[in-house]
């Protein structure tokens, strides 16, 4: 028998291949676009099913390159509701296989269809294969730590103003790549650092501390944004060493903006 699944989106489709399963669910060689979904889908539902991710090494880096899906999908992973990982080769199709069913994802413009059977002889033995095939294959080494874990030390290490401020700029992004799309984490990191006045020392050691990026990195990117005008920097004197540097917003723009708009305005600032 087989039965036909149409959606608007790829989290709406995958929510109802998940719904009322027991066992651990395979996705197969999903596109870009699906990883993203299913990181989204997994973090936003109640009681999510396992998931046991088999995904291609290019596409995989590219979608986790968005601090977002990157952050969402570590904290999934701590939580053993998914698992990623590589492809050996590479299939043509892309497949959701559940103890029940095996569906064929087809997105086609805005639609997405999931083509499934209920035969337990083919369901069964695509189970079994994706099972094994789970189990040879080399896990995805995910370095982005999980996005749980970033709030929790930043409030803690830094203070709740800081924390609620990430926050607030994380969730006016769609993507957080730094590419021109988005601010990265290190980027929004400074930015609401220097928006309350907190040291460079303090923020780039919680954040190599956390995970997000060696201290190195966060200089170097205080480094550009002074450059550019978006913060600048007073020294601080301490009892011992040399002074330590506080952060500042450089631009009245971003000093005037609302934190959700914070994202927006600095992007503007570096573009141009």
């Amino acid at each position: 028998m087989s039965a036909t699944l149409l959606e608007d989106d790829v989290g709406t489709m995958l929510s109802a291949v998940f719904d009322g399963t027991d066992d651990d669910v395979y996705v197969v060689n999903p596109d870009r676009a699906s990883i993203s979904a299913l990181v989204r889908t997994l973090d936003e539902l109640s009681d999510p099913p396992t998931v046991r991710l088999l995904a291609d090494e290019r596409a995989l880096k590219d979608v986790m390159d968005d601090f977002l899906v990157a952050s969402t999908a570590a904290d999934l992973i701590e939580a053993d509701v998914l698992s990623i990982r590589l492809l050996d080769d590479v299939p043509n199709h892309s497949l959701a296989v559940t103890g029940e069913s095996v569906y064929a994802l087809v997105t086609i413009g805005d639609g997405v269809g999931g083509l499934s059977t209920d035969d337990d002889g083919f369901v069964g033995d695509a189970y079994d294969y994706y099972e094994a095939g789970f189990e040879d294959a080399e896990s995805y080494s995910l370095r982005t730590p999980p996005i749980s874990r970033v709030r929790e030390t930043l409030k803690a290490d830094i203070g709740d103003a800081t924390a609620a401020d990430f926050d607030s700029v994380l969730e006016s992004l769609s993507t957080a790549r730094g590419d021109g799309d988005g601010l990265d984490e290190v980027t929004i990191s400074l930015l609401v650092a220097a928006r309350n006045g907190e040291l460079l020392y303090d923020i780039s050691k919680w954040g190599e501390d956390v995970g997000l990026a060696s201290k190195a990195t966060f200089s170097r990117t205080k480094t550009k944004l002074e450059d550019m005008g978006l913060i600048d920097t007073e020294k601080v004197p301490i009892d011992v060493g040399r002074p330590r540097l506080r952060l500042m917003l450089g631009d009245e723009r971003l000093e005037q903006a609302d934190t959700d708009e914070l994202a927006t305005v600095a992007q503007s600032l570096l573009a141009a």
